[in-house]
C-alpha cells in the first residue's frame, strides 16, 4: 500500500522561522515544512532542499552530500548560453504560497544577468489535487522573449542508498534493475545520465527508485497536452544516483516575459514497488482524456483486431509470409492475424520510404492478399512513420530535408539502424503537413489499392524535438508532435475508414489514435544486452484494457535476411532451425504474453516449424486457447497485484539473435535464470478475479496461494472455477474475502483460477 503525501499544513516551526527571519538576517537556517507522511527542510538562506524524510519511520531519501541546486536552466544562444542555477543568485527569499498555509513559495532573484536586470525563479509547492504526491510548479519571469533552452526541476542529485534497490521506469511496457548505482556510474568519476523522453519511449508520465517492498520515491507530472520533456536519472561516478525532470520549451513559450511548464512536477513517497507505484499514477492516469477516449473504450477498434488470437510475424514476400499464417489458424483453431516486415520494393531500414511497388509486383500482392482474407487472415504490413532513406533518390528529387527533423544547428542527425549497409535516415518532422501528405498518401494507396487490412506505423510512440524555423510549427519542445501526429492519424482514417493502425511501444498520449500497440519486451532478451534490465508490464499495469497490446520476437528460428540487403553479409541457412536447447527462452516469451495480457505472437514462422517443432506448437496451442476463453481478464482486464507464491527458478540457455543483435561478434549465448512458472491477476468489468499462472519448466509444481479482498479486491464470497485450454471446471467456493487455491500446476502447462461472486 502507499504512504499518502497529504496537505502540506505548515508548522509551529514555520511561522517561527517566519517571524525569525523578517526580524534578523539569519543565514543558514533550516525551513522545515511537516505533514502527516513527511518532512520537507529547506535551506532558508539559498532555497536548497537539504532533507526529506517520512515521519512514519523517519527514513531520509536525500543523501547529505548533495549539490544542493533544485532547478537548473540553460540559456539559449541569444542570452549567452550557459547555465543558471540558484547558487548564482544574489538574493532568496520564501512565503506561503497562500492564506490557508497549504503550500510554500521560494523565490531567487538578482541573478547579474546585465541582459536580463529582472530575471527571477519562484518554486512553488503543494499538495496535488489527484495524487498522494508533493506538487512542484516553476516560474522564470524577465525573461524579455526568450525562454530557456532546457530546464531541469526538480532535482534530487543524492537519493539515500538503500538494501535491495530497484529502479523502474516505464520504458515502452516497463522494465527495472536492481544495478541501477552500478549501471550509472560505470568507472570511478564516471556518472552517465539515462533521459527518457516523453512523449515518446517514457510511456508514462513517471519513474521509481525503492528498496523492494520498502520505501518509494517516485517522479511524476500531470501535463495533458504532450508536452516535450525528459525523466532524467543520472549517477556521479560515485554510486551516487538522482532524478530530475528535464522541460524543453518551444520558441512562444514566453508569455509577457514569463516562463512556465504548463503542468505540475510531482514527488512522491510510498511503501511497496513499482506495482505500487503504478497503482498510485492509475488514480489519476484512467481519468485523464486519453484514457477515456482510447479506441477500444470507444468501440472504435476494428472488430477484426480484439477477435485475433494469435500474430505471425514474417518477412518477405507473399509465398513466404501468407502460407504458413494459414496453416498455423488451422492448428490452433483461433483467428490469425499477419504482422507484415519487408513486403516493401526497398531494403530495410535504407529506403524508405520508397515502399511501393511491393517486391513481388503489385498485382500479385494484391491477390496473394485478397485471398489470405478470404480465409480470415488479416495482414497489417510496414511502413515506419518518420523515417527517410538519406542516400533515395527520392531524399534528393523531392527536397525531403527541408522537413526533417533539425537540431539547434540546423542540422539533420543521421539515424542508422542497418547494421549491414550503414545506411542513413533522416527523421522527418511531423509537425509538417509536407510529411504527413506524404505518408498518408502511401497508407491510402496500400490499404486501398493493395487491401491490406492494417498498417504497422514503426517508431509511432516516439517524438522528438525540432528546431527548423522554417517548419509550421514553433522551434524546439511544445506538443506539436502529437498534434501533427494526431492530423496525420485523422488523414489516414478518412481516406481508410476500416484501417488497424499499430505502433511501436506503447504510450498514453497515442492511446486515442492507434488500434495496437507492438510491446516486444516480452522478448527482451534477443534483443538486449544481457544482465542489466528486466522486462516488468508497468504500462500494463495501469492502461491495460485501454488499448490492444501485441507482440513478441519469440521463434524457434534463426532470424531472417533480407534479399535486398548486400549478399556479402547474407548468413549461409536464414531461418534455419534454433537448437532445442532455447526451447525454455520460447516458453518463457509466450508465458510472459500469456499472464501479462497481450495477444501472443510468433515470429519467422516456417513449414520446418511444423514438422519439427510439434512440442513446441502444442505449448502454443493450449495457451492460445485459454487466452481465447478468458477475454474478459487477458484482453480486456484491469491489472492487479499478482498473489504472493514461492516460485523456485531456472537456469536457462538464452539465444540473442535478432536481425541486428548479436551480429558483428556481439553475446549471441548466454546463460540466464528465470522462474519456472509466472503468474499474474486480472479483474474483469464484473468485478469477477482471475490469476494466470503458465509453467515454462517440465516439472509439476504445487501450488499454495491466496486471494484477498485488500490484495485483489476480491468479492466477499463466492466461487472458484478452473480453466483449462479445453474446458472450465469447478473448484470450490469462498467466503469472508479470502480464498485459498491448493493444487498442482502440471509441467509446461498453463491455467487460470477465475473468482466470481455469488
Amino acid at each position: 500500500m502507499s504512504t499518502p503525501f497529504p496537505l502540506l499544513k505548515m508548522k509551529a516551526a514555520v511561522i517561527i522561522a517566519a517571524v525569525l527571519s523578517l526580524c534578523f538576517p539569519i543565514t543558514g537556517f533550516a525551513l522545515t515544512i511537516e505533514c502527516a507522511a513527511a518532512r520537507l527542510t529547506f535551506d532558508e538562506s539559498r532555497g536548497s532542499l537539504e532533507s526529506l524524510t517520512t515521519l512514519k519511520s523517519g527514513h531520509e531519501y536525500l543523501d547529505a552530500d548533495t549539490d544542493r541546486n533544485l532547478w537548473l536552466a540553460v540559456l539559449p544562444q541569444e542570452l549567452g548560453g550557459g547555465t543558471i542555477a540558484p547558487s548564482d543568485a544574489g538574493a532568496f527569499r520564501w512565503y506561503h504560497a497562500d492564506t490557508k498555509d497549504s503550500g510554500l513559495t521560494l523565490v531567487w532573484e538578482d541573478f547579474n544577468l546585465p541582459a536580463m536586470p529582472e530575471f527571477a525563479v519562484t518554486v512553488t509547492m503543494g499538495e496535488h489535487v489527484s495524487m498522494p504526491a508533493l506538487s512542484w510548479k516553476i516560474q522564470f519571469s524577465g525573461l524579455e522573449r526568450h525562454s530557456p533552452a532546457v530546464v531541469y526541476f526538480p532535482r534530487l542529485p543524492q537519493i539515500a542508498r538503500q538494501e535491495k534497490e530497484i529502479l523502474a521506469v516505464p520504458f515502452w511496457m516497463g522494465e527495472m534493475t536492481d544495478r541501477a548505482r552500478s549501471l550509472l556510474s560505470p568507472e570511478a568519476g564516471r556518472g552517465i545520465r539515462r533521459e527518457f523522453q516523453y512523449p515518446g519511449l517514457l510511456s508514462l508520465q513517471c519513474m521509481a527508485f525503492y528498496q523492494q517492498d520498502g520505501p518509494g520515491l517516485f517522479l511524476s507530472a500531470d501535463d495533458v497536452q504532450g508536452l516535450s520533456k525528459g525523466f532524467v536519472v543520472f549517477g556521479d561516478g560515485k554510486e551516487g544516483i538522482g532524478f530530475e525532470a528535464a522541460h524543453y520549451p518551444s520558441a512562444d513559450a514566453v508569455q509577457d516575459g514569463r516562463y512556465s511548464p504548463d503542468y505540475a512536477m510531482l514527488t512522491g513517497l510510498f511503501q511497496g514497488d513499482w506495482i505500487t507505484a503504478a497503482e498510485i499514477y492509475r488514480h489519476w492516469a484512467l481519468e485523464q482524456r486519453w484514457a477515456k477516449e482510447s479506441r477500444i473504450k470507444q468501440g472504435k477498434t476494428p472488430e477484426w483486431i480484439t477477435n485475433t488470437g494469435y500474430w505471425v510475424w514474417n518477412r518477405g514476400t507473399s509465398t513466404g509470409v501468407l502460407p504458413p499464417a494459414l496453416r498455423l489458424q488451422n492448428y490452433l483453431d483461433v483467428p490469425v492475424s499477419v504482422f507484415w516486415h519487408w513486403w516493401h520494393g526497398c531494403p530495410y531500414d535504407v529506403g524508405f520510404p520508397e515502399y511501393l511497388p511491393p517486391r513481388e509486383g503489385s498485382a500479385a500482392f494484391r491477390d496473394a492478399v485478397k485471398e489470405a482474407r478470404s480465409h480470415g487472415i488479416n495482414p497489417i504490413v510496414y511502413m515506419n512513420q518518420r523515417l527517410w532513406g538519406m542516400t533515395t533518390d527520392s531524399w534528393t528529387a523531392q527536397k525531403a530535408e527541408r522537413y526533417a527533423v533539425k537540431q539547434r544547428d540546423g542540422s539533420v542527425r543521421p539515424e542508422i539502424y542497418n547494421t549491414f549497409t550503414q545506411a542513413p535516415n533522416a527523421s522527418m518532422c511531423m509537425g509538417t503537413s509536407f510529411w504527413r501528405n506524404t505518408y498518408a498518401a502511401l497508407a491510402d494507396t496500400v490499404y486501398n489499392d493493395l487491401g491490406v487490412s492494417g498498417i504497422y506505423m514503426d517508431q509511432a510512440c516516439s517524438s522528438l524535438i525540432c528546431y527548423d524555423t522554417e517548419h509550421d510549427h514553433e522551434p524546439g519542445g511544445g506538443s506539436y508532435w502529437m498534434k501533427g501526429f494526431q492530423q496525420l492519424e485523422s488523414d489516414i482514417r478518412r481516406h481508410c475508414p476500416e484501417v488497424g493502425l499499430a505502433g511501436e511501444g506503447c504510450g498514453e498520449a497515442w492511446l486515442p489514435h492507434l488500434d495496437l500497440m507492438l510491446s516486444l519486451q516480452v522478448s527482451r532478451e534477443r534483443y538486449a544486452a544481457p544482465g542489466e534490465w528486466e522486462p516488468i508490464p508497468f504500462f500494463h499495469a495501469v492502461y491495460h484494457g485501454y488499448t490492444v497490446l501485441y507482440g513478441n520476437y519469440a521463434s524457434l528460428t534463426e532470424p531472417p535476411y533480407d534479399s535486398l540487403w548486400p549478399e556479402e553479409f547474407a548468413p549461409h541457412e536464414p531461418l534455419k532451425l534454433l537448437d532445442p536447447c532455447y526451447r525454455y527462452q520460447f516458453r518463457l516469451e509466450q508465458a510472459r504474453s500469456f499472464v501479462w495480457g497481450q495477444q501472443p505472437c510468433l515470429a519467422n514462422v516456417t513449414d520446418e516449424v511444423f514438422e519439427e517443432r510439434p512440442e513446441d506448437l502444442a505449448y502454443l496451442r493450449q495457451l492460445v486457447q485459454l487466452r481465447q476463453a478468458a477475454l474478459p481478464w487477458l484482453l480486456h482486464g484491469r491489472f492487479l497485484r499478482p498473489p504472493a507464491m514461492d516460485i523456485p527458478t531456472l537456469e536457462i540457455d538464452v539465444s540473442r539473435l535478432s536481425i541486428y543483435a548479436g551480429r558483428e561478434g556481439s553475446v549471441q549465448h548466454y546463460r540466464k535464470t528465470v522462474a519456472q512458472y509466472l503468474a499474474a491477476a486480472w479483474q474483469a468489468d464484473t468485478g469477477a478475479v482471475a490469476v494466470a499462472l503458465a509453467n515454462i519448466s517440465d516439472v509439476d509444481h504445487p501450488l499454495s496461494f491466496r486471494v484477498t479482498t485488500a490484495a485483489q479486491g476480491l468479492s466477499e464470497r463466492g466461487k472458484i472455477f478452473k480453466l483449462l485450454p479445453q474446458e472450465g471446471l469447478p473448484f470450490g467456493s469462498y467466503a469472508d474475502g479470502l480464498a485459498t487455491v491448493s493444487d498442482m500446476l502440471p509441467a509446461a502447462a498453463v491455467v487460470i483460477y477465475t473468482f466470481e461472486s455469488e
